[in-house]
C-alpha cells in the first residue's frame, strides 16, 4: 500500500476527506502537503506519502485506544506501534537472551521505527524502543515512552556479526534513544549538545569520556521493561552483564567472549559482542539500576 503524488482512486478520496481537502481522488501537491502536516502532528515521518503505517494510523481497525496501549504488572505503559510483517521474522522462537542497545540518534522513538519501516535493510529492528530527551535540551515529549514493534514470538536482526547464530533468533532487543559519545560538545553528526544532556565518565569508554546522558525517565522505563521481559520470557536478567558489573564495574561493558559466543544466557549489551559498537555505555546511573534489579 503506497499513495503519493500521482495516485488516484477511492482510497485517495478517503485520505483527502480525513485531512480536510477537496476529495477529488487525485493525489496532488496539496494533498501531499496536508498529509505531511498530518504525519508530523501524529509523530510519523512527514514525507507526504501514505504507506501502510500512515494508513493504519489514519484508519485504525478500532477507535479504542486501550487496544494500542497495554500496562505491565509493574506499571509500565507500552504502546503497540507495529512494523509491517516483512520488517521482522514471525518465528515463533523461545527467547533466552536480552540485549540492550542505544540508537545513536534522536529522541523520537516513532521516527526510529518509521526509519526501519522505510529502509531497505530487511528485518533489522528490536521488539522495543524507548524514547528520550532531545540532545538540544529543548524537547522531552517522548522521554521514557516505550514502543513495541512486533509480537513476542517474533524476532529481528539486531546484533550484527557474532559467534552464535542461535543467539540471533533467540534474543530480544531494546533500543534506547540516545546519540552516544560526544566530542568537542557535538554529536558524531555535528549537532551541538546541550550541557544538561551530557555526562562525563570517570574513565573513558572506547575512547570517549563525554556522552549523551540516559535520562531518569529512560532508566526507569528500562528497569520496568527488563523486569517485565524477565517475567514474560523467563530470562534470567541478572546473569551476564549484571554479574560482570558486580565483579568489574564499568569494565563489564567491554567485549566478552561468553556474550559473543552465546555461552552465558541472560542479559548483555551490544558492546559485549562487538568491539566496534558504543551501545550501551557505562553511565553510573545505568550501572546502579542494573545492579539493583
Amino acid at each position: 500500500m503506497l499513495f503519493k503524488i500521482g495516485s488516484r482512486g477511492d482510497e485517495v478520496k478517503k485520505i483527502q476527506e480525513l485531512i480536510g481537502t477537496t476529495a477529488d481522488g487525485i493525489f496532488g501537491k496539496e494533498t501531499a502537503r496536508l498529509v505531511a502536516q498530518w504525519q508530523e502532528e501524529h509523530h510519523l515521518s512527514a514525507d507526504g506519502i501514505v504507506g501502510s503505517k500512515t494508513w493504519e494510523a489514519m484508519f485504525p481497525p478500532s477507535t479504542d485506544n486501550a487496544e494500542r496501549i497495554s500496562s505491565t504488572d509493574n506499571g509500565l505503559h507500552i504502546e503497540n506501534y507495529p512494523l509491517s510483517k516483512d520488517e521482522y521474522k514471525a518465528g515463533p522462537t523461545e527467547k533466552e537472551y536480552l540485549f540492550l542497545h542505544h540508537t545513536a540518534g534522536w529522541h523520537n522513538p516513532y521516527k526510529v521505527v518509521d526509519d526501519w519501516e522505510r529502509d531497505d535493510r530487511g528485518a533489522i529492528a528490536t521488539e522495543f524502543v524507548i524514547g528520550g530527551q532531545s540532545i538540544k535540551g529543548n524537547n522531552d515529549d517522548y522521554d521514557g515512552l516505550v514502543l513495541k514493534c512486533f509480537h513476542q514470538e517474533a524476532y529481528a536482526w539486531h546484533l550484527g556479526k557474532n559467534g552464535s547464530q542461535y543467539m540471533h533468533t533467540h534474543s530480544i532487543g531494546i533500543e534506547v534513544c540516545n546519540f552516544g559519545w560526544i566530542k568537542d560538545g557535538k554529536t558524531y553528526a555535528g549537532t551541538v549538545a546541550a550541557t544538561d544532556q551530557l555526562v562525563t565518565l570517570a574513565e573513558p569508554f572506547r575512547g570517549y569520556s563525554t556522552w549523551h546522558k540516559y535520562s531518569e525517565a529512560q532508566l526507569e522505563s528500562l528497569r520496568k521493561l527488563i523486569l517485565h521481559i524477565a517475567n514474560r520470557d523467563n530470562i534470567e536478567v541478572r546473569q551476564g552483564l549484571v554479574e560482570e558489573i558486580k565483579a568489574r564495574g564499568a569494565q563489564a561493558f567491554e567485549f566478552n567472549e561468553d556474550a559473543y559466543y552465546g555461552r552465558t544466557k541472560g542479559m548483555w549489551t551490544h558492546t559485549n559482542t562487538r568491539t566496534d559498537k558504543y551501545d550501551m555505555f557505562p553511565q553510573p546511573e545505568l550501572l546502579d539500576m542494573l545492579v539493583g534489579l
